[in-house]
């Protein structure tokens, strides 16, 4: 034992750190290595046999025992701080110092069997496999210590980037190294590393020479206006607009403004104003309509408003107004119209066909919508007239821009009757689509006559088992079977 504590303190009086230097060695990997080699030396000098023996404390505790712990542990630290005070005074005073016999042994810290099972020993920690298969991954690579250097090309810029990379482009100073470094980022076809340096050289360069450069440079000129619109730079892309003499394009970004503004007559007046700006000829009728219709909702809304707070209209009373039509589209106005004010005449600014004649609306669209608002409602004499046409010689015949087979399928949506649904079923010209409706909206009457005009005594016979026995369907099928002067195809 004499030996083995002459080993110990030799370990505690000697070092094995070496001072900072900046070798590549002296990183994390390094330190671990020397505290591995620690425990190793101290495993070499703990006496491991004695380790099957119960080991009992002066104060006759089992060494490994919580309470032992403890107090080897304040014991251990008090012992320490009183062997760097002997070391300052001198090599005689830690001679006289007591030495005391003790069971206790480096061995029950470091790879006890009497700790809890939950505690792993320090030992066990350095000498695990994983600890020894990664190590070497702790240990960083030369190459990456040039992350933070700025000897970086413009083209091993870019390229650290798309992989990336931190890297910083403020050491490009000069606007031949920012114009090369946009050519880099351009030819790497990496829109994120293009927006990444416009938005360098967008705080670095004067608005002027930025313009001028990429005017040349038409790839990184579409992502700067196409970030521009993103973010909302409205002030800084007109600027770009205009010296690029992108007449129309300023207009349009300037028109785009009316998407911001709150207020209704704010926005009429901003539209207003939008007319005079520079548009095409097709691009200024839309602006002409877009003002024109917000203006006649605002009157519309305003007279609405007042009927329906009044309760002198019948139709506001029975189906209340759910929402505002301000800001709304064309065709949500039509049917809006169509809804609470179809009757009155063309010479008003909420007359449906006012706002058809006025917005140059087609047949089709407006038979559409009209259709959908007037079954909504159930009037189905308005529906009747609404499809119903009179030629120069005064005869009348439905007709219907949309197809009848839609006309069809609104009314059924809008739970018309049979009977209503039977009269347009009738007007599908093409027979199988005819057949498929009246099958499945149960119009009876149209399947059999189709049968019958197509002679198809089979198919007859086997619409008969579909409908009701003793029905008037049924009776109607008999008395077609028993005709002899139907000339049956099969």
């Amino acid at each position: 034992m004499s030996r083995a504590r002459a080993d110990e303190e030799e370990y505690w009086h000697s070092s094995k750190f070496r001072a900072f230097t900046f070798d590549d060695e002296d990183d994390e990997l390094s330190q671990l290595k020397e505290s591995k080699r620690a425990v190793n030396s101290l495993r070499d000098i703990v006496d491991d046999d004695d380790d099957d023996l119960e080991k009992v404390s002066w104060s006759g505790e089992p060494v490994g025992s919580i309470s032992w712990s403890i107090k080897e542990t304040a014991s251990s630290s008090s012992s320490l701080e009183g062997r760097d005070t002997s070391q300052q005074k001198g090599s005689s005073s830690y001679a006289a110092l007591p030495k005391q016999v003790s069971s206790y042994s480096l061995s029950s810290l470091f790879k006890g069997r009497n700790r809890l099972p939950s505690l792993p020993s320090l030992s066990d920690a350095f000498s695990d496999t994983g600890v020894k298969n990664y190590a070497p991954e702790l240990r960083r690579p030369k190459a990456e210590y040039k992350d933070y250097s700025n000897d970086w090309s413009p083209r091993d810029t870019v390229r650290r980037m798309q992989r990336g990379k931190v890297c910083s482009l403020e050491r490009f100073r000069s606007l031949q190294d920012k114009l090369v470094l946009l050519d880099e980022a351009v030819a790497g076809h990496d829109g994120n590393v293009i927006t990444a340096v416009l938005i360098f050289l967008k705080r670095t360069l004067r608005r002027e020479v930025l313009f001028r450069e990429l005017e040349v440079r038409q790839v990184a000129l579409c992502h700067l206006i196409h970030f521009l619109k993103e973010t909302g730079e409205q002030k800084l892309l007109l600027d770009l607009l205009r010296f690029l003499d992108r007449t129309e394009e300023v207009a349009l970004s300037q028109y785009r403004e009316h998407l911001n503004i709150q207020d209704v007559e704010k926005k009429r007046e901003f539209l207003k104003g939008c007319i005079g700006l520079p548009f095409s000829a097709e691009d200024i009728s839309h602006i002409q309509d877009h003002y024109t219709l917000l203006e006649r909702q605002i009157i519309i809304e305003a007279n609405d408003r007042h009927l329906a707070m009044a309760g002198q209209s019948e139709i506001f009373r029975k189906y209340p107004r759910k929402a505002s039509i301000l800001n709304m589209p064309l065709v949500t106005t039509l049917f809006y119209s169509c809804f609470y004010h179809y009757t009155e005449a063309e010479g008003t600014f909420s007359s449906p066909t006012n706002l058809k004649k006025t917005f140059k609306i087609p047949d089709k669209q407006y038979v559409l919508t009209a259709l959908a608002a007037r079954a909504k409602l159930r009037a189905w004499e308005d529906v009747d007239a609404l499809l119903t046409t009179k030629n120069w010689l005064g005869y009348t015949k439905k007709k219907a821009p949309i197809g009848f087979h839609r006309v069809v399928e609104i009314l059924q949506r809008n739970n018309a009757p049979v009977q209503v649904l039977q009269e347009y079923v009738r007007l599908v010209e093409d027979v199988e689509t005819r057949l498929n409706l009246a099958t499945k909206y149960k119009c009876h009457d149209v399947v059999i006559d189709t049968y019958r005009d197509l002679k198809d005594r089979i198919q007859l016979m086997a619409y008969k088992c579909k409908v009701e026995r003793g029905s008037a369907e049924e009776e109607k099928i008999n008395s077609l079977l028993s005709n002899m002067q139907i000339r049956w195809k099969n």
